[in-house]
């Protein structure tokens, strides 16, 4: 009996949990979208357009925010063609003055905000021996503070609708993956904010949900600042993130990440191999390691210089025939200028 006992209450507890779970899945009230207003980040191209267009099929009306004005009337110009209701917003968000013009622009143009949408980001691919610090703090600023400076700006507003918050991270802030150091970095910061978020704002009304997914074939690759070996590092990435099977299909990552915000989900996994990664590494985070350490051996080495290029100077005609990646270009806005790179920073 005292041998079994343990055991015994071991499984009573995973089944409580379980059924937890499950009712919490059945009792709570899904979040309906109809006449919600929302305001997306890095909403003109790439996985913002996408998520943009799932709200807009579930009733609410948009506000997209980007650097790139030619951008976003181009997703804006999508949108309404597809019957939506969209006003766009241009601003950086590394700026305090324009993140409070756009906040203030959401309440002049819908009267208030329902939904806030982090999803502007800048990605960096190449090997650690090349990045900077200036490399993880200017990933960091727009990853990770930039959400922070938005959610608060835009707290008064959540409060008085007792809204919603989604924080697009990524499976890279739940395993530091090689090759994305700075990127990783800044991803963890923006999933435990979420997490923070999520406990310090539950009792003023306001759910925060984070969303990890894995690889999504938006488009954005080209956008990246790859170092290092740039043709080699480029081809891989590009590669892989737009690999059937592999890699997700965004309009279907962008419906499950708009699910977990109905469904009000603290975090959510999107796409099994996130899920397999993120229990690998709570379960067996030596073995993780080890194996990401040995994948790394298999990676293309540093370079001499630590000079960043954007991913489109970086194409060859392997990258450029991809007829997933061109497909996913012209489907998400994704050929416009690059100047400032992004993952979906515009």
């Amino acid at each position: 009996m005292s041998r079994r006992s343990p055991r015994l209450s071991k499984r009573l507890l995973l089944a409580a949990g379980i059924g937890l779970l499950a009712a919490r899945r059945t009792l709570a009230t899904p979040y309906a979208l109809s006449g919600r207003r929302v305001l997306i980040t890095g909403g003109s191209r790439g996985l913002g357009l996408a998520l943009a267009r799932e709200f807009t099929s579930r009733g609410a009306r948009v506000v997209l925010m980007a650097r790139s004005a030619p951008e976003l009337e181009r997703a804006a110009a999508d949108l309404r063609g597809r019957g939506a209701t969209v006003h766009t917003v241009t601003g950086d968000l590394t700026v305090a003055a324009d993140i409070e013009r756009a906040v203030e622009e959401v309440a002049r143009v819908y009267g208030g905000l329902d939904v806030l949408v982090h999803n502007a980001g800048l990605i960096q691919v190449g090997p650690l021996e090349n990045m900077t610090e200036a490399d993880f703090r200017e990933i960091t600023e727009i990853n990770a503070f930039a959400p922070l400076r938005l959610t608060r700006a835009a707290l008064p507003l959540l409060r008085a609708s007792r809204g919603r918050v989604l924080i697009v991270s990524s499976i890279g802030g739940k395993v530091a993956v090689p090759h994305l150091a700075p990127y990783s970095f800044s991803k963890f910061a923006v999933t435990g904010l979420g997490q923070a978020l999520r406990a310090e704002l539950a009792r003023e009304g306001v759910g925060v949900t984070t969303v990890c997914p894995w690889l999504m074939q938006t488009g954005s690759p080209r956008h990246a600042l790859v170092k290092g070996q740039v043709t080699k590092e480029y081809t891989l990435f590009a590669t892989l993130d737009n690999l059937p099977l592999l890699s997700l299909d965004t309009t279907v990552a962008a419906r499950r990440m708009v699910d977990a915000l109905v469904r009000g989900d603290a975090e959510a996994m999107i796409g099994g191999p996130a899920l397999l990664m993120r229990y690998a590494q709570a379960l067996a985070p030596q073995l993780t390691a080890d194996l990401l350490a040995l994948g790394n051996r298999f990676l293309p080495g540093p370079s001499t210089g630590d000079r960043a290029v954007p991913g489109a100077s970086a194409e060859t005609a392997l990258t450029r025939k991809n007829p997933i990646k061109r497909a996913s270009e012209a489907e998400f806005n994704e050929g416009g200028s690059v100047a400032s790179g992004g993952e979906g920073r515009s």
